[in-house]
């Protein structure tokens, strides 16, 4: 039986994908109980402290089972993540979706909001996922992530051209808009600083606001 972390340094890192694409219902299951496992053991101890043998123990599977689906922990580990992201994903175009005509202060903190909401995991799995992930796939999950909600961004701005500082670039400002805000948003929700949730979603919603506008 492997110890914790040591599929990492056993994987090959060339390879991140499943080793094959369920097609049968029972199948499709049985990933998805490999999947909520690898979430759960990686929301418990974190990348380093994640294993096949941990994962399989939470899903009820032997290591044999699971190996016919994943040839390694990192292919778990970026599959849960990609899964979580479509999920981020998800929810922020929810709250994007039929409200573009709402006040600039009004939809952007919400958006801010329901963004905080969805990264406010486990503090293991959170650090997994912005920590170990970009290393996983050259960061492909991650990137795709910042992609699409940029894509959501640049849309919105789009329809505020008019009410935006006339010198800004839409897909410059998208790009540092996402990255910007991902990572205080991270930041906040790791470091745990002694400032109220509504106090930082207002400071960065008005920062944010204020970059597009420009100051007078």
């Amino acid at each position: 039986m492997s110890s914790p972390g040591s599929d990492a340094r056993r994987a090959p890192r060339t390879r991140v994908s499943p080793r094959r694409t369920p097609r049968q219902e029972r199948s499709r299951a049985t990933v998805e109980r490999i999947l909520e496992a690898g979430e759960q053991v990686l929301a418990e101890h974190g990348y380093e402290g994640a294993s096949t043998s941990r994962i399989a123990t939470t899903a009820g599977l032997s290591p044999g089972s699971l190996y016919q689906y994943f040839p390694h922990k990192d292919a778990i580990v970026l599959s849960v993540l990609e899964r979580y992201s479509d999920q981020l994903v998800a929810g922020v175009t929810a709250q994007m979706t039929g409200q573009f005509e709402q006040p600039a202060p009004v939809i952007v903190r919400a958006t801010l909001a329901t963004l905080l909401d969805g990264l406010d995991v486990e503090p293991q799995f959170l650090r997994a996922a912005i920590v170990h992930g970009p290393q996983l796939d050259d960061g492909r999950a991650l990137r795709v992530f910042e992609d699409r909600i940029g894509e959501l961004v640049l849309a919105y701005l789009t329809t505020r051209r008019e009410e935006l500082r006339p010198d800004v670039s839409l897909p410059t400002a998208a790009w540092m808009l996402v990255r910007t805000v991902e990572h205080l948003t991270v930041r906040y929700l790791l470091d745990r600083p002694p400032i109220p949730r509504d106090l930082f979603l207002g400071e960065l919603t008005q920062m944010s606001l204020n970059y597009l506008r420009g100051t007078t």
